[in-house]
């Protein structure tokens, strides 16, 4: 195996987002996965690119607006290398919470809602297909130079002062960088938090646009693509270890929630269910930077709820970072120091 510049343990989006982004720089770039690529969380995940949500920490909205900016670029990229737009879903969501702006009556937006007693505000925040972004941007790389190792894993490395000496299940290479973006499955200090959601067919009569959240359930709708005409409903949030059992009794209730919320999904088509393991550090906020006293191997992981969202400036600052740029924002409260 051919020693590249820079190793990227893990094949998600964030992994193979940071990979294009080295890769348009001109690095020669390796990523390992001990699985297949952008088949864990990245595709599990409902796709809303919720800047304003909060459960946000504070701490994360520069990086969350600045990714938002960044998304149209990172998707034109994509598109240029292997031809797929992955467009946006929705430009709008419809949040429950007592905010400036709240609507009078948010059924004038989405007539079917049952507001329950709770006020909405309106929020342009859009989504996008993870399934219909996991397939585009595996092309997109499968276009480049990236050395992309599926079902290999990273056994051990060692740090020498001017490199990384890493053991794979395919054999030695040595590279100047270790990017950690292995998700839930990192050695560093983050914990998976599981999900489970379900996919349901709306009804002819429910036109639903936009996203509407509310603290105990979300409804995603699908406008473009496949699978138009789909609404996704999650999510639990569960300390389950690594469990991915769907159960029964939990996707229930997500639906059940949601039928509350929007009466007409009642008449709605069942169409599968699934779960995901959600990143999470102890504060809620990614990891990003070099570990501590360990200046070759960076993280690029801990994005909990949000993995979709900051895609393209996870990969925009740590390429910045790695190729001795200073960053569009300042990284000290994503340092992994604070571990």
């Amino acid at each position: 195996m051919a020693s590249p510049e820079f190793l990227i343990a893990g094949a998600g989006v964030i992994g193979l987002s940071l990979a294009l982004e080295l890769d348009r720089r001109g690095s020669s770039v390796t990523v390992l996965d001990t699985g297949r690529a952008m088949q864990q969380t990245s595709s599990a995940a409902a796709g809303m690119l919720a800047v304003h949500d909060p459960l946000n920490p504070p701490e994360l909205l520069p990086l969350a607006q600045l990714s938002a900016a960044l998304y149209p670029a990172y998707l034109d990229r994509i598109a240029e290398l292997c031809g797929s737009i992955v467009p946006f879903q929705t430009s709008a969501t419809l949040e429950s919470g007592e905010l400036e702006g709240s609507l009078p009556d948010p059924r004038e937006l989405v007539p079917q809602l049952d507001p329950q007693g709770q006020s909405f505000h309106l929020l342009a925040e859009h989504s996008v297909d993870p399934r219909q972004l996991a397939g585009a941007l595996l092309a997109a790389v499968r276009r480049t130079r990236i050395n992309l190792r599926e079902q290999t894993s990273l056994v051990r490395l060692a740090t020498t002062p001017a490199t990384v000496r890493v053991q794979s299940s395919a054999g030695p290479l040595e590279a100047s960088t270790v990017i950690d973006c292995m998700g839930a499955w990192s050695p560093a200090p983050i914990a998976p938090r599981k999900g489970q959601m379900l996919a349901v067919r709306m009804p002819a009569e429910l036109d639903l646009a936009c996203v509407v959240r509310t603290p105990e359930v979300y409804i995603v709708p699908r406008t473009d693509g496949p699978d138009a005409g789909r609404a996704i409903i999650g999510a639990t949030l569960e300390d389950a270890g690594f469990d991915l059992t769907v159960h029964a009794a939990d996707i229930l209730t997500l639906n059940a929630k949601a039928i509350r919320l929007i009466p007409a999904l009642a008449d709605a088509e069942f169409l599968e269910s699934w779960s995901g393991l959600r990143p999470a550090t102890a504060d809620g906020l990614p990891m990003l930077g070099p570990a501590p006293a360990q200046p070759r191997y960076v993280l690029a992981n801990g994005h909990f709820r949000n993995g979709i969202l900051l895609a393209p400036a996870t990969a925009h600052v740590i390429a910045q970072l790695l190729c001795g740029e200073t960053p569009l924002l300042d990284l000290t409260p994503f340092n992994p120091a604070r571990f």
